[in-house]
């Protein structure tokens, strides 16, 4: 069977039995040659840092909350939603976050717990109800795998190696003994740890020579003892195209140290000016695709780089924070990153998990930022409402490239033109499940225009189906008051 997912722009809004006469034509050839690479599914993984809403109001209200339907405080409307996205992993607790969470802090009896400042988001007050065990209780309910980010910036050796063998290790020790104390008999088995955050910036603003080998020396002492396959480090890489960085960490660090390097790139249109999520033109929505589809560069050079020193591509390219990231919604706290989520990040999404999975030989995981109430979000709530987002739809649509097999294509695209600038106004991805169905993921980025797509199949097929999702506007959205506007058809 062929199956087809579908991201259109605006001139696809009203279907009609001919193409407009705008349209142009861009072709898919899905190749018969061999294939062996698996599209992981931690490609397809998720971000929960204690920014804003996303931890408080968003996955947790309390336990004892009467009005919002809850497991231990745990959001049961927020749970269903991901569960049927299949999420493959949950990242925690940053973000800039991490640097400065102390472990301990968010363990044993909440009445005892300090309260801290969160400097990184806002200013407030932290007071750590929310921790160790309650994200990994949420882990467990969301059949996810829980990746950590360990403290390294004002944390200690000590403190993270404290950590893993709270969490992992089966048997008698000074911290599993405190974890059984704390009412968790069986350890949880967390394989994924990032070692630090963007060290380059928040996490300490270091030279990537210092952070080699302060990595190397964190890395050494964390132990995967008790744990099947050992653990899987990710060292804190590069932000966008700083290719030195990932050439120290391939060169000075041992490989079996490091399974990981993460890269971070986000589709900001300015720093110092990044445009509204919602009220945008054309020459924003034209830059924001330039700064998305900048991934393909920055994943194939720095795959370049790591091929030099691991031809085998042992070592992942951890694309551990990606998505859109605009001004904050008007009213609201401006270090609680909350921005309404339109068309236009419907288009960065499939974007970008066609970049990754036409790259999954060197892309192992990535993870959107954020899930819950912050930046490009695949929910949001508010009290006890909640509304599925595009970016939600996206990853849901795209869901059945997780653990599939990669087939490779070819894509000839008419160019996306504004203002002087082009883009590719087509890009695919396609894999193949175990039942032998092939899935084809298409995107027209373009703003007002239509484009007829003819794919050449190297074999035929008795049933082909297809979902779609479109708006008539870029700029539309689902609101609270209306937030079945924009579904799969």
């Amino acid at each position: 069977m062929l199956r087809f997912t579908i991201l259109l722009s605006a001139a696809f809004a009203i279907l009609a039995p001919l193409v407009p006469l705008s349209a142009q034509m861009a072709t898919i050839t899905v190749l018969d040659g061999p294939d062996s690479t698996v599209i992981s599914r931690h490609i397809y993984g998720h971000f929960a840092e204690h920014l804003g809403r996303s931890i408080y109001g968003g996955f947790y209200v309390g336990e004892g909350n009467d009005s919002i339907a809850n497991v231990d405080g745990l959001r049961s409307d927020v749970i269903e939603a991901l569960r049927r996205l299949q999420i493959p992993n949950l990242r925690w607790p940053g973000g800039c976050f991490a640097d400065t969470y102390h472990w301990r802090d968010g363990v044993g009896p909440r009445d005892e717990r300090p309260t801290m400042v969160n400097t990184n988001w806002g200013g407030v007050t932290e007071d750590n109800s929310f921790g160790t065990h309650n994200f990994l209780q949420l882990c467990d309910l969301l059949d996810t795998e829980p990746y950590l980010a360990a403290n390294i910036g004002s944390g200690t050796v000590q403190e993270l190696a404290d950590w893993v063998q709270y969490v992992n290790y089966p048997g008698t020790s000074p911290m599993s003994d405190d974890r059984r104390r704390n009412g968790r008999a069986e350890p949880w088995g967390v394989r994924y740890w990032g070692v630090g955050n963007e060290a380059w910036g928040c996490g300490g603003n270091m030279r990537v020579e210092y952070y080699a080998d302060l990595y190397r020396r964190y890395a050494t002492y964390m132990s995967g003892a008790g744990l099947d396959g050992g653990l899987y480090r990710v060292a804190a890489g590069a932000t966008d195209g700083d290719y030195h960085w990932t050439e120290v960490l391939m060169r000075d660090v041992p490989h079996h140290l490091m399974q990981g390097i993460s890269l971070h790139h986000y589709s900001v249109i300015d720093w110092s000016g990044k445009g509204p999520a919602v009220g945008f033109d054309e020459s924003q929505y034209m830059t924001t695709m330039q700064r998305s589809w900048a991934m393909e560069e920055m994943v194939t050079k720095h795959s370049a780089v790591m091929d030099v020193y691991d031809p085998a591509k042992k070592v992942g390219l951890i694309v551990d924070e990606w998505g859109g990231w605009y001004d904050v919604e008007p009213g609201t706290n401006p270090g609680f990153l909350y921005q309404q989520n339109t068309m236009r990040d419907a288009m960065i999404a499939g974007m970008n998990l066609n970049i990754f999975n036409n790259h999954a030989d060197r892309v192992h995981m990535a993870n959107l930022a954020q899930a819950v109430n912050v930046l490009q979000a695949v929910i949001l709530t508010e009290g006890n409402q909640l509304v599925l987002t595009p970016t939600y739809h996206v990853m849901e649509m795209y869901k059945v490239h997780q653990d599939a097999t990669r087939v490779p294509i070819r894509v000839e695209s008419p160019e996306y033109a504004h203002g002087g600038e082009t883009l590719p106004a087509i890009s695919a991805s396609a894999s193949r499940a175990t039942d032998g169905t092939l899935h084809v993921s298409v995107v027209n980025i373009d703003y007002a225009k239509a484009h007829m797509v003819t794919i050449t199949l190297p074999q035929n097929y008795v049933r082909v189906s297809g979902r779609v999702l479109r708006s008539e506007r870029m700029q539309d959205y689902n609101g609270f008051g209306e937030p079945g506007r924009i579904e799969p058809e």
